[in-house]
């Protein structure tokens, strides 16, 4: 018998949903990628001003990663990184249909590719961890457009209409989706046919094996899944994150994520845990605006944790 899940029978909600989605998308479309990415970032400060969806949630969580910020400054990086975070959204939502040529005109500079060129070398596959900064659908599309075999862990949607859209516009600009129902069947499978497999693992979910380490000074619950299978299989593990710049155009910075191996197989796992997410809180602490604050990073922490420690 299969044990794969029953579909989903979708709602009219979820019908209207995607049609309302793929018309804006229509009508952004012909205005470019960069008009269309400024009309996302300004519709997504309304969200935050005068609206205020989830706007205490980032601004405490800002000002507890950055105590000095004055409260001018935390609500200055705030609008910013809602911003930054509809300029992603609409940006994602225009790559399919757009030319290779225009995606890899996109990126104005690629810091470390030796790292992946070296990774991908060793003919064992390559495990990617980003975090949600920048714009990281973008650039997965940059590392296929470039000819990277390229697999992204994506998780399941509520709807299950605009989740097979996303997962075909996704595919559409060359990047292979598997749903993390299917992570542990189909990456191993991957990575023994030299693929780049990416996780993007700075949100913790139920169901994840995960694993608690400080993210900004406070215990943050994080995926181990990059580290299990860098592990059991042996392959190299990579620190991607491509910041948007002031030209609107992008730098794509990797790097090797490098532990001390022990031996001791559990320990192993959490060290990469920990040495990614040091890399990535090194990141947002150089581009606190592309950041999304209004995920609660801290929601769920070891009951022990301390009171000055816990969710902001």
């Amino acid at each position: 018998m299969s044990d794969a899940p029953a579909p989903r029978r979708p709602t009219w909600s979820h019908r209207f949903e995607y049609w309302g989605t793929r018309g804006v998308v229509a009508v952004l479309r012909l205005l470019g990628w960069r008009r269309a990415g400024a009309v996302g970032g300004w519709l997504a400060r309304l969200v935050y001003r005068p609206f205020g969806i989830r706007a205490g949630v980032t601004e405490r969580q800002i000002a507890a990663a950055f105590p000095e910020f004055s409260p001018a400054e935390v609500r200055r990086v705030a609008a910013a990184s809602y911003d930054s975070l509809g300029r992603t959204s609409i940006e994602a939502a225009l790559l399919p249909g757009t030319s290779r040529e225009a995606i890899l005109a996109r990126m104005e500079r690629v810091d470390g590719w030796e790292h992946l060129e070296a990774a991908r070398a060793l003919g064992r596959g390559v495990i990617l961890v980003t975090g949600h900064l920048g714009n990281w659908e973008y650039g997965a599309a940059y590392m296929a457009a470039r000819g990277v075999p390229f697999d992204a862990i994506a998780r399941g949607m509520a709807n299950p209409i605009f989740e097979d859209y996303v997962t075909r516009t996704r595919e559409q600009a060359g990047v292979m989706v598997i749903h993390d129902r299917e992570a542990v069947r189909r990456t191993p499978r991957s990575l023994r046919d030299n693929r780049v497999v990416a996780f993007v693992a700075d949100h913790d979910a139920l169901g994840l094996a995960s694993t608690f380490v400080p993210f900004f000074g406070r215990p943050a619950k994080t995926p181990r899944g990059p580290g299990v299978f860098a592990l059991r299989f042996d392959a190299p593990m990579v620190y991607v994150i491509v910041p948007r710049q002031p030209s609107g155009r992008y730098v794509m910075h990797i790097a090797p994520v490098e532990i001390a191996r022990t031996g001791d197989k559990e320990a192993d796992i959490d060290a990469y845990v920990l040495r990614f997410t040091q890399m990535l809180e090194a990141t947002v602490r150089a581009h606190p605006e592309q950041y999304f604050w209004q995920h609660r990073r801290w929601r769920r922490q070891p009951p022990d944790t301390p009171p000055h420690l816990r969710e902001p």
